[in-house]
């Protein structure tokens, strides 16, 4: 149920070429069509929150650059919800920065945090866990962030480790948590996925307005007076300019540093709704419907012979016949065709001569 309260923010900052040639820095992953459904990263991750979040209680925060982009792909939303960056930060700067502008605005505001390039193929059960969060985030001073489920020893994502037998009164599906465990070695992420009580940190948070903005005061002064400063200029023609004059000035840090250690109601829900971070070819072939021989091909005129194991993104209409291809990705946009082993994707940004 959407409630008049409930505000989205989307993290759409993020630079990058790991899927390049689709990707580039000029248009990162977040507003392409990775999956071949006709609608962008961005595009699929408001349409989730759409039972949640009323279309003028969404905003996004990105790169200067980015915003006529953001504009195009998400035309329901007013153009005075994209926030804009002058320059990188790290998410804690960015995540202040909405916090104070949307007090500005409606100092009952009860907000969920996303980025823009996640993939959930449960919707229904996603939404089911972002309300029930939000209903415990609208009466109480708790942080919660969502922990995904492992279904493998990831060496790619944080983990958090929740006290089970400490769950809240409240919601007995929401717990404290104990630790966050930074990115572990195969060994380790092997002894954590063996134990109940360790979740992937999807870098999903929900929060009421007045327990962000007293954790950013609390932990992270010096920022807090950088934003409390700008109260005057929210919402008037000369907040971008105030932002860009102020914003420089943040540290560079995450707000898992920056708050998320610090504070002391600290919650995670434990779920399950199929989720990924997308962050590789290998998690797309990992979360794509695959053939017999484990291939997945998204375009509508691809062809496979004596070939497994393949990720193939050919979407430009032309007809692909692929023979004798173990293990690779073949992907083209434009005037750009790349075919590279997936084993050695982590070379893609050197090929794409922006490393």
């Amino acid at each position: 149920m959407i409630r008049i309260n409930n505000h989205l923010v989307i993290m759409a900052g993020g630079v990058g070429s790991r899927f390049w040639p689709m990707s580039t820095a000029e248009c990162p992953k977040q507003f392409i069509d990775v999956l071949g459904t006709g609608k962008t990263l961005l595009q699929l991750t408001v349409e989730r929150f759409g039972k949640l979040i009323a279309p003028e209680n969404i905003w996004v925060v990105t790169n200067q650059k980015y915003a006529d982009i953001v504009a195009q792909q998400l035309p329901s939303m007013p153009r005075t919800n994209i926030l804009c960056e002058p320059c990188r930060r790290n998410t804690a700067p960015c995540i202040a920065y909405i916090s104070w502008r949307i007090k500005s605005t409606d100092p009952k505001a009860n907000i969920v945090v996303t980025p823009s390039d996640h993939i959930v193929t449960n919707v229904a059960e996603f939404q089911r866990v972002v309300g029930e969060c939000m209903k415990f985030t609208s009466d109480t001073d708790a942080i919660v962030t969502l922990g995904m489920k492992p279904t493998r020893p990831e060496t790619g994502y944080g983990y958090i480790q929740a006290n089970l037998s400490a769950n809240s009164l409240r919601n007995k599906g929401i717990f404290r948590v104990d630790t966050f465990r930074e990115k572990p070695d195969h060994a380790t992420a092997l002894k954590y996925i063996q134990q109940n009580n360790y979740f992937w940190n999807a870098g999903i948070f929900i929060w009421n307005v007045n327990t962000i903005v007293n954790a950013f005061r609390m932990y992270q002064p010096a920022m807090a007076r950088i934003f409390e400063s700008m109260v005057p200029y929210y919402g008037t023609d000369r907040e971008q300019q105030i932002v860009n004059e102020r914003f420089p000035e943040c540290e560079n840090i995450s707000v898992d540093y920056a708050i998320m250690e610090k504070a002391e109601e600290i919650f995670v829900c434990p779920a399950d709704f199929g989720w990924s971070d997308l962050g590789t070819w290998g998690s797309l072939h990992q979360l794509s419907q695959k053939d017999l021989y484990g291939n997945a091909c998204i375009g509508s005129n691809i062809s496979m012979f004596e070939s497994h194991n393949c990720i193939v993104h050919t979407t430009q209409e032309k007809k692909v016949v692929i023979q004798g291809l173990d293990g690779y990705i073949v992907t083209e946009c434009d005037d750009t065709l790349l075919i590279c082993k997936l084993s050695e994707e982590q070379r893609i940004k050197q090929f794409s001569g922006e490393g």
